[in-house]
């Protein structure tokens, strides 16, 4: 985290501070104590379309749904929702962008809002407004939504944390009574878990998602895509070897990782093919409620802990990041702001928090305190993935460059390549070099 960044989180979350000695369960804020102003006004006779990406969890989309009819029944602005996968929404955020029609409204993935800043409304408004009155959005917020340190060019919706979901029966049957907590150890587990026949998997396809885990590979190992000048640095010792390090894991891999999207780690890991993988709760989440025997009997199992730490030092966490974009061509801005405002507003969105599980880790540091992160301890290690999450173009800053290397899926394509045997290490990370250098143009 920047200096700047870290400073000005803490201003804007001094009051979650204070409020901590109240007790984990308190409310962080009272709207009475902290109220804030905005008058936004909704044109008349608008009408809203959103386009957003599809469920992992029902509640989430049941949750959704509630308050976007509460909405309507408040305020008489009909509103349209509907729900594509993540690999589908950014080409067509991007058609509409492009072509000037559309939804009003886009929930997307990432930075893809820096793919074409100068398309969505300017939310600066809204976004402090919100900033104040919920303890301050987390750093990683304002790197993808407000890359030039003033305007907001969109509303962060939270985060899907990717966390590690393992069967605990199996580590420990492997020799594992914990979840590893470094690299090495974590390899030496891959191994011993293949060994007893219960091997783990990771996507290694083109996955939004969970294809992220490939960031933590080369940032664990001091690797990075480009430096904070926005130097194209991915050919470079460190990601040699982190690149040797995913060769060794991928030994131990399921077969089939190199084309799996983000389904297909939840549908291996239902089936009971693979004992560990990267995943949102979702997982768990379907344990909970399935209706089938086999699937039902894996909830008890299921646990869930951060990625180990490697030669780096420190935490390098990457999770898919929601952002939420008024297009520039809509009829109704105000009306659309007024939707986001409403969503973002204690009253809703603690039950969608709720509805989805932990499903979303928050983006503004008031909503830690909400019951869904205490009310099962297995959702507790999701809350604060927001809070900890590094930005996809990292260590560079984000833009146009970073959004299109992150479309591109260039590190998980120089991961893939590698670990697979296609390319060796260093030709993987060669042909990175020259994918990104044609985004990150000199």
């Amino acid at each position: 985290m920047s200096e700047f960044n870290r400073r000005k989180f803490l201003e804007g979350s001094a009051g979650v501070a204070a409020a901590a000695t109240m007790g984990a369960g308190a409310a962080v804020f009272s709207p009475a104590i902290h109220a804030q102003t905005l008058n936004l006004k909704p044109e008349k006779g608008a009408k809203l379309r959103v386009l957003r990406w599809s469920r992992f969890v029902q509640g989430d989309i049941d949750a959704y749904m509630v308050n976007v009819r509460k909405f309507t029944e408040k305020t008489g602005i009909e509103v349209r929702v509907d729900n594509e996968g993540w690999e589908d929404v950014r080409p067509k955020a991007a058609v509409a962008a492009n072509t000037g029609a559309g939804p009003d409204i886009i929930l997307s993935t990432n930075d893809d809002a820096n793919l074409y800043p100068d398309k969505l409304v300017d939310v600066t408004d809204l976004a402090e407004y919100l900033g104040k009155k919920y303890g301050g959005w987390y750093p990683a917020c304002e790197a993808y939504l407000r890359p030039d340190g003033k305007k907001w060019i969109g509303i962060a919706l939270g985060a899907a944390g990717a966390m590690m979901v393992y069967r605990q029966s199996h580590l420990k049957a492997a020799g594992f009574d914990a979840f590893p907590k470094t690299n090495d150890d974590f390899l030496k587990m891959m191994r011993a878990l293949k060994e007893k026949g219960t091997p783990g998997g990771f996507a290694l396809g083109n996955a939004t998602g969970d294809g992220l885990w490939t960031n933590w590979l080369i940032w664990s190992h001091g690797a990075m895509l480009v430096d904070k000048d926005n130097k194209v640095v991915i050919d470079s010792p460190a990601t040699i070897k982190a690149l040797e390090y995913a060769k060794d894991l991928y030994a131990n891999f399921i077969p089939g990782t190199l084309s799996w999207l983000d389904p297909n780690n939840n549908k291996a890991f239902l089936d009971g093919q693979v004992s560990v993988t990267n995943n949102g709760i979702s997982i768990y989440y379907a344990t909970k409620n399935s209706t089938d025997p086999k699937v039902k009997e894996l909830q008890g199992d299921i646990q869930h802990a951060s990625y180990p730490v490697g030669p780096v030092g420190v935490p390098t966490e990457s999770h898919l990041f929601f952002n939420q974009m008024i297009m520039k061509y809509t009829k109704y801005p105000q009306a659309a702001k007024e939707f986001l405002r409403f969503m973002m507003e204690r009253e809703q969105f603690d039950s969608w928090l709720t509805g989805a599980g932990g499903y979303i880790a928050h983006p503004l540091a008031a909503y830690a305190s909400s019951p869904v992160w205490t009310v099962d301890p297995k959702h507790t290690p999701y809350r604060d993935c927001v809070k900890n999450m590094r930005p996809a173009g990292y260590a560079g800053k984000l833009g146009y460059a970073s959004a299109g290397a992150g479309a591109d899926f260039i590190v998980c394509n120089m991961v893939a390549e590698a670990a697979s045997g296609s390319r060796s290490p260093k030709e993987a990370a060669e042909r990175a070099q020259k994918r990104a250098e044609r985004y990150y143009k000199v």
